[in-house]
């Protein structure tokens, strides 16, 4: 029934991909700018070697005597390639502290801009949440300010822990990568295979063990410290459940956003990434109503009530607290 509901509270609540749109769009544009902005000094002076240059010519003269099979100019063009990819290492070796602070500005950008993003999914949890509770149809760039303080405090703790799991991830599967494909344990099939795993349990279990912290900050009004326990406490939260619901989400994500990237060129992208957000947020907000046993509207005709409803005081009603 989750995935009914979801699904409802999605489409009911479908115009607020477009404003998430906008908003990731306008963030990436500002930010790409920033990262190249940071990386362009030394970037610029890799592009002006003479060492890359070399390798770049000889790798598109190795491609060309490929293509025209003159296995004997081949020789002595891989003799060359080998050479200048040597040199070009000794390059970058040379210029390991700008490599490092390169990387480590990219980081920084990285931090900082998920840090705005994660402003808008505030933002789009606050909208989903007001029309889940009582219809109303908020403004997403004034639910935005008005939330501004609640959702600046929150991403200052979840982004960076949120960095530090991805980076932990992805150095887990570039080293399953290296020593299970590159080292000849497994196939290569088998190996994507459990490198695709990998990324989908990871994912999942990111989000089965953080999926309550919005909710808990925006519906359930528990503040910073309190909504950041109870995300974490599994306490009659039915775990396996929630983790393998975000396992059905994560694969059917995946599975739109690269069909929408080949069939149309990447431009679907631009539509289906927005609207990820939206649907996970709005499995997170479902998932704590049905948990909490509150109230709630899935669309304009359709209320979903738990098995037990508590009698609304009036205090509560004109506070618009209606669990």
């Amino acid at each position: 029934m989750k995935f009914k509901h979801t699904f409802h509270v999605f489409v009911d609540n479908f115009s607020v991909t477009y404003k998430q749109l906008l908003y990731r769009l306008v963030i990436m544009l500002v930010f790409s700018g920033i990262a190249i902005a940071c990386v362009y000094p030394f970037v610029g002076s890799l592009i002006a070697s003479e060492e890359l240059n070399t390798l770049v010519n000889g790798v598109r003269d190795f491609i060309a005597k490929l293509i025209d099979g003159d296995v004997e100019a081949l020789r002595g063009i891989s003799d060359k390639v080998e050479k200048a990819y040597t040199q070009f290492i000794y390059l970058l070796q040379t210029r390991m502290v700008q490599l490092v602070l390169a990387g480590l500005l990219l980081l920084l950008v990285y931090i900082i801009e998920k840090w705005f993003a994660g402003i808008g999914n505030y933002a789009t949890a606050a909208v989903i949440n007001d029309k889940m509770a009582l219809r109303a149809n908020s403004p997403f760039m004034g639910t935005l300010i008005k939330n501004l303080r609640e959702a600046a405090v929150y991403n200052l703790i979840y982004v960076p822990l949120s960095v530090l799991y991805d980076i932990i991830i992805v150095a887990a599967m570039f080293a399953f990568v290296y020593y299970l494909v590159f080292m000849k344990v497994l196939p290569l099939l088998i190996g994507v295979f459990f490198f695709m795993l990998i990324v989908v349990v990871a994912i999942s279990f990111k989000m089965t063990f953080t999926c309550d912290w919005l909710p808990a900050l925006i519906r359930g009004k528990m503040g910073q410290q309190n909504s950041f326990k109870y995300t974490f406490s599994r306490k009659n939260k039915k775990t396996f459940n929630v983790f393998s619901n975000f396992v059905v989400l994560v694969l059917i994500i995946m599975s739109v956003n690269i069909t929408a990237f080949l069939t149309t060129f990447g431009v679907g992208l631009l539509l289906t990434i927005p609207a990820s957000y939206v649907i996970l947020v709005s499995f997170e907000l479902v998932n704590y109503y049905d948990r909490e046993e509150i109230k709630y509207f899935v669309d304009k005709n359709t209320v979903i009530k738990p098995a037990k409803e508590s009698v609304i005081t009036r205090e509560q009603f004109f506070k618009g607290d209606f669990e």
